[in-house]
């Protein structure tokens, strides 16, 4: 069993950054595929970006491509997702998530293990 829970969300101005961390505990996920999702008011939770678990392989929304950036260090247990040159259009719930895949998953149901997820609020 696979516990997860972020932190570093806030209220930010645009054009400015944050960075979320996942930390996981309970066992570790070193083999699992991590991928982080969001969901805005009165909208479906979607992909943000995806990390293998190796970390050689990551998948971005196209949106955010260029300006997130999606990490892990697997001897801390810890997913990181660095988010620059924000806009208010990134204004979400942001969550973790982990499956034990071999490639990266861009599909909410594929997901089995969730975090509780982090408020981020970008104003403009």
């Amino acid at each position: 069993q696979v516990q997860l829970v972020e932190s570093g969300g806030g209220l930010v101005q645009a054009g400015g950054s944050l960075r979320l961390s996942c930390a996981a505990s309970g066992s570790t996920v070193s083999s699992y595929v991590l991928g982080w999702f969001r969901q805005a008011p009165g909208k479906e939770r979607e992909f943000v970006a995806g990390i293998s678990w190796s970390g050689d392989g990551t998948a971005y929304k196209e949106s955010v491509r260029g300006r997130f950036t999606i990490s892990r260090d697997n001897a801390k247990n810890t997913l990181y997702l660095q988010m620059n040159s924000l806009i208010p259009e990134d204004t979400a719930v942001y969550y973790c998530a982990a499956v034990s895949s071999r490639r990266v998953l861009a599909s909410s149901g594929a997901y089995d293990y969730w975090g509780p997820g982090t408020q981020v609020t970008v104003s403009s």
